[in-house]
């Protein structure tokens, strides 16, 4: 994973998490409570709420970019830049400080007049903005969009959110925001809610993320909440966020984030690296938990035969582990064979468990997947044997195909798993 530095503030995994705190000096923005035209009320509430409460970076927005209100031309932006640069001198706390835009001429000046980074929501859709931000040796935050610099974050698909971050390429300083919330009429809440299940997946291009999910919609309907309410599932999901990988933050809610990032980070995987050098040999073990995860890294490396991912490797990438409860001997033994032996592409393994152990059957719950029925389907057998079986997707598909005509039962289990084991 590469880091990035902005400004001599390190962002990525060899560095926490980091916040960024929102300041807006346009009018029409809808969070109220971040809004200001004067420059010495800005630098008041960025000193005490923003910078006071633990942000690392200030990111102030010229516009809003509500996908209802007509989009500011360069000028119209620049005209409010002066705002923005009057705060930033008025303030006496240390932050790096981001403008938000998406045109490179707006980038240009800011980053001329003390700005020290960029937060592209059209993610380059002016081919000109990763010119800029090289030569300023900048930072940027680059938001998955179409090439329009009218639509920021409009992707329609979730699967198109990937290659869309790889527009007009990366800079060194390149961060990657995978674009939440209702950036157009046809993406809903399901699609918010596949993104952030994908999260790990955006990890793939080897650069440091950024999440912007500060009470979003998105979030507030699982629990039912305005936005007011909303901060609780905010803070839940933030925690999530670092835990999958993200090292930018985005929000309002500066303390009560900080905190939430903190969280997140202290029970985030922890995978093996070791620094390379001339003489030595660099290991980084990937976040990897799907098979989509692993072909993003294979693409990324340039694997052979990986133009779209290598099925086979990455397939290889993650391993599954199933309990299969109510075996009669037959299936056992059938179990047993299509594990030994070494016949599948990976080996799968198969443990049967102890029959005279009694069984505390735990009650299934949302939290852990469970709707209520049994290992086989429907409510679970009195009678019969369990056991644990593990493997690779590709193993467990060659252990259903060895196994398949022996009992019916079995073969409906297995069938349940095919579908979920990539």
């Amino acid at each position: 994973m590469r880091n990035v530095d902005a400004a001599g503030l390190g962002i990525g995994d060899d560095h926490p998490p980091r916040i960024m705190g929102v300041l807006n000096v346009s009018a029409e923005s809808p969070y109220d409570p971040s809004v200001y035209d004067d420059p010495g009320e800005a630098a008041a509430y960025v000193d005490e709420e923003l910078i006071g409460e633990g942000a690392d970076i200030v990111d102030v927005g010229l516009e809003s970019a509500n996908k209802d209100l007509d989009v500011l031309s360069v000028e119209q932006e620049l005209d409010r830049l002066d705002t923005a640069v009057e705060t930033l001198e008025s303030t006496s706390g240390d932050a790096v400080w981001s403008i938000e835009t998406r045109y490179h001429e707006v980038a240009d000046e800011a980053l001329s007049r003390g700005f020290d980074m960029v937060n592209d929501i059209c993610g380059f859709a002016d081919p000109e903005m990763p010119r800029v931000c090289r030569e300023h040796d900048a930072a940027v935050s680059k938001m998955a969009s179409p090439p329009d610099l009218e639509r920021p974050g409009a992707i329609e698909d979730v699967d198109d959110i990937y290659e869309a971050l790889s527009m007009n390429g990366f800079t060194d300083k390149t961060i990657l925001d995978p674009a939440f919330g209702g950036w157009s009429a046809e993406k809903t809440h399901a699609d918010d809610r596949e993104t952030f299940h994908r999260l790990r997946e955006f990890r793939g291009y080897g650069r440091p993320l950024l999440v912007s999910i500060n009470r979003k919609s998105f979030l507030k309907t699982i629990a039912g909440r305005s936005t007011e309410e909303a901060l609780p599932v905010s803070l839940a999901a933030t925690s999530m966020a670092v835990e999958r990988g993200a090292h930018v933050i985005r929000t309002h809610d500066v303390a009560e984030t900080r905190d939430a990032t903190l969280v997140g980070a202290e029970f985030a995987r922890d995978r093996y690296r070791s620094g390379g050098g001339s003489d030595a040999v660099a290991v980084e073990e990937l976040d990897v938990t799907t098979v989509r995860e692993a072909e993003r890294h294979l693409d990324r490396i340039g694997a052979a035969g990986a133009t779209q991912g290598d099925r086979d490797a990455a397939g290889n990438a993650v391993v599954r582990t199933y309990e299969l409860a109510g075996l009669d001997d037959p299936a056992v033994g059938a179990l047993r064979a299509a594990t030994v032996g070494g016949d599948a592409p990976v080996a799968a393994a198969f443990a049967l468990g102890d029959s005279t152990r009694e069984r505390t059957e735990p009650t299934p719950s949302a939290t852990d997947g469970g709707t209520g029925g049994g290992a086989l389907g429907g409510d679970d057998p009195a009678g019969g044997r369990r056991g644990l079986l593990i493997g690779t997707p590709p193993a467990i598909e060659s252990v259903r195909a060895s196994v398949s005509g022996v009992s019916e039962v079995l073969d409906a289990a297995l069938d349940g798993i095919d579908l979920y084991v990539s």
